[in-house]
């Protein structure tokens, strides 16, 4: 399981990113699940970084899912209609 700070915002995206990116190759099994309960100062740069490590799990042949996201951030991406492709865990969508 992948873990996010508790921050995320413009400033630490680039890093977070790469953290994840690397720590993704090296789960096993054929879903990466990322725990976003610490979560709790963010801006829309969470959003990118969720959405591009979910493009490279899926590059990877791997499923991905989000647990623990903050409302704030759901509707968040829900406004911004991605909110399907940060799913719960047991519903994450098939590459």
């Amino acid at each position: 399981m992948l873990v996010l700070p508790a921050e995320l915002t413009s400033a630490q995206a680039q890093p977070c990113l790469n953290m994840l990116l690397k720590s993704s190759r090296h789960e096993s099994g054929d879903e990466v699940l990322v725990d976003a309960t610490a979560l709790v100062k963010f801006d829309s740069s969470a959003l990118a970084v969720l959405l591009e490590c979910r493009r490279h799990c899926f590059h990877d042949g791997k499923r991905f899912a989000v647990q623990g996201l903050a409302p704030r951030l759901r509707e968040l991406a829900e406004l911004y209609g991605v909110s399907t492709l940060l799913p719960e865990p047991g519903s994450a969508l098939t590459a």
